[in-house]
């Protein structure tokens, strides 16, 4: 029997018959079903802590005043909310920036990395607290302060989480890019940054949710500035005059602008390396 007659054997297929490359992970029961058993047992708790120990509503209101509240005062968040959330983007957008360009630095000169890299965990070390009066008298208050300690949070993730990806590229590849010849600046741009993309998207990650809270904190220290208060202001006024059901709608607020934040960077993930990445691919089960 030569080559030729020897039978090919055909690539195995899944048991649904679908072709593996292009099987996707869809909801099930036994992903979707515990998460809404742990809120539906919560809000029990909830409910009969209430119920138990007498709490009054200005401390901790009940389930269905917070039902009531959302469907009646929900429209009056909104403007609030978007305030927040572009504060929350330009912190975001410089910090990333900022971050990845940083990293970049640090990633080719060795000298820059032992000279910036001990500023970038001072600053991460910094109470943001003690800090952001300093903006309000450099930058006055408002949106460009707001959004100044929302970058300043957001900044480190970003920057540590993209330098350790740009020095975990596998060394056989940086050797066979120095064999072939090419620099020092082609090896970071065209080898290392795609490499470190994981880690790059990773602290994005981190700064979405940093970010937004920046801004909030910003908005406690720097008030208005004249507009539109964000969700910070309305957290501070609504905890003054002990209007606990608006401060809970304002923080449901704020965790649905970090959501958000949280689904843009997902998608951009998926989006990156989501078909080639090991850690984007599904895992068999």
């Amino acid at each position: 029997m030569t080559a030729l007659d020897t039978p090919q054997t055909a690539p195995a297929q899944p048991a649904s018959g679908e072709p593996a490359g292009r099987r996707r992970r869809l909801p099930t029961a036994r992903t979707v079903l515990p998460p809404l058993a742990a809120l539906v047992i919560m809000i029990c708790l909830w409910q009969l802590a209430i119920v138990v120990f007498g709490i009054p509503g200005y401390m901790l209101p009940s389930p269905t005043t917070m039902v009531d509240t959302v469907l009646h005062e929900a429209g009056s968040i909104l403007t609030p909310t978007w305030v927040t959330l572009r504060e929350s983007v330009l912190g975001f957008l410089v910090a990333g920036l900022v971050g990845v360009v940083s990293a970049l630095v640090m990633g080719r000169w060795r000298l820059m990395e032992r000279s910036l890299y001990p500023y970038l965990i001072l600053l991460q070390t910094v109470p943001i607290v003690a800090v952001a009066p300093l903006f309000v008298v450099w930058l006055g208050p408002g949106m460009a302060t707001n959004s100044m300690v929302a970058a300043m949070i957001a900044l480190f993730p970003v920057a540590a989480n993209t330098l350790q990806g740009l020095k975990s590229v596998d060394r056989n590849l940086v050797q066979l890019y120095t064999m072939a010849g090419a620099p020092a600046r082609v090896q970071l741009l065209f080898l290392r940054l795609p490499g470190a993309l994981p880690e790059i998207l990773t602290g994005l990650r981190v700064a979405a949710g940093a970010s937004v809270i920046g801004a909030i904190v910003g908005e406690f220290v720097a008030g208005v500035g004249g507009g539109d208060g964000g969700l910070g202001y309305v957290i501070t006024e609504s905890a003054v005059q002990l209007r606990t059901p608006q401060l809970f709608l304002a923080v449901l607020g704020a965790s649905v602008v970090s959501l958000l934040f949280f689904a843009v960077v997902v998608a951009a993930e998926k989006l990156l390396i989501g078909k080639w990445h090991e850690s984007a691919l599904p895992a068999d089960e």
